[in-house]
């Protein structure tokens, strides 16, 4: 099945919200097996709207349309579908009732705009609404099905998982099953050259490569008659993979790193402490952005200044005055003295510039140093992060810090 997805709103063209619609409903179609071909987005105008949809239908059987279905003027998605499915609206008294009732629980008057909410094409399969009172519905004709859901994400995605995917599922004979491979220290063309033996050749299992923020992710999906061929066709594809490039790959669910790592440190129950200066605390915020992580970890430091490396970490002042506060020197001092400050089995410090200002031509922006030890395993590493700007420096040096701590516990 081939489809499209088509976002309505004028708000969308304007930039005033972002269209999250879309990336959602991608993966759902796509983890459905259903192949999302085109994404279109419309303002409030029904000329536009209609001659979209119809365009839409030349090349797909199935177009999934959000937004527009609310009670103003501008809310005109309904009529566009009726028109091109030569269908006309017609009253749903039962949903004129829970609009009423919805009205009464809320106290609030009812306007009359608000009954056009319970209009929908005389042939419609409607999909309930759990979050709001904009009900959804399908049309179809002809082997073509639309699809037309609510625009607020939270009403949409509700919507899609307890209506709409059960709906899609009985029309569809294949399964598809896939893995989200993330990877840190290899690029994306890198990735791409490593697997090119399969990815020249692919039918099925299809490889796909994506890069985002320093990291390479690869896609590994198969389209079976039942899950067990699907998924077994998969794994024999990842057992391949492994021996390629497994030296990078830290999730195969598709979990960030950061998750990977304090689900690490809590199964194994180690301790952690942090002491950060370039990156201001981020390591640690973002550790601690996950449930359960206070069964060990234990403090963090931000010593962004000389006097803080000196005062809580006890970095010597010939350290700093000899080698400068951006050199493994340094990081190792403030690792050493972390853990003697903290008693925590796991220790991770960092130094560096992160711009766009304070580099020179021996130590410019970008250099960073990490230093991190596992009881009596210490290793510190220098890093010359390609500057791009203050925040990606910034973020490129956590992922740094997490993938250092990452490899530490799965060699302890």
């Amino acid at each position: 099945m081939k489809s499209a997805i088509l976002t309505v709103g004028t708000e969308l063209l304007f930039g005033q919200i972002s269209n999250s619609n879309s990336v959602y409903l991608s993966q759902q179609l796509n983890n459905l097996g259903i192949d999302v071909l085109y994404h279109y987005t419309v303002g409030d105008n029904p000329k536009r709207l209609t001659k979209m949809i119809c365009k839409a239908f030349a090349d797909c059987d199935l177009v999934i349309t959000t937004g527009g279905l609310g009670p103003t003027q501008d809310d005109l998605t309904k009529e566009s579908a009726a028109k091109v499915f030569n269908d006309e609206l017609i009253i749903h008294q039962d949903i004129l009732n829970e609009l009423e009732s919805y009205s009464k629980r809320m106290n609030v008057t009812m306007t009359d705009n608000n009954r056009k909410q319970a209009y929908l094409p005389s042939r419609a399969f409607r999909f309930d609404n759990e979050s709001g009172t904009a009900p959804g519905f399908s049309l179809e004709e002809n082997g073509k099905t639309i699809i037309c859901l609510p625009g607020p994400p939270r009403e949409m995605t509700q919507m899609f998982e307890q209506e709409v995917k059960p709906y899609l599922l009985k029309k569809t004979d294949d399964v598809i099953y896939y893995k989200l491979i993330r990877t840190f220290g290899i690029g994306e063309s890198m990735l791409e050259t490593e697997l090119k033996q399969w990815i020249d050749v692919q039918t099925d299992p299809t490889l796909a490569t994506y890069a985002k923020e320093g990291e390479a992710y690869l896609r590994i999906a198969s389209k079976r008659s039942t899950l067990e061929e699907a998924k077994s066709a998969v794994d024999d594809m990842i057992q391949n993979i492994n021996q390629k490039i497994g030296q990078y790959i830290y999730s195969y669910d598709g979990e960030d790193l950061f998750e990977v790592v304090a689900k690490k440190l809590i199964e194994k129950n180690i301790s952690i402490s942090s002491a950060e200066s370039c990156t201001g605390g981020l390591f640690g915020k973002t550790l601690t952005d996950v449930s359960g992580i206070s069964a060990v970890y234990n403090r963090g430091f931000i010593t962004y200044s000389n006097q803080a490396k000196m005062e809580e970490l006890g970095v010597k002042a010939e350290t700093l005055e000899k080698f400068g506060a951006v050199s493994e020197e340094t990081a190792v001092e403030m690792t050493e003295g972390l853990k003697r400050v903290s008693g925590s089995r796991l220790c991770i410090s960092v130094t560096g510039i992160s711009g766009p200002e304070g580099g020179t031509e021996e130590k410019p922006v970008g250099l960073v140093y990490i230093c991190a030890s596992l009881d009596d395993k210490r290793v510190c590493k220098e890093f010359r992060i390609r500057n791009i700007s203050r925040s990606w420096n910034r973020n490129y040096t956590l992922l740094c810090m997490l993938d250092m701590v990452n490899r530490l516990i799965d060699q302890n």
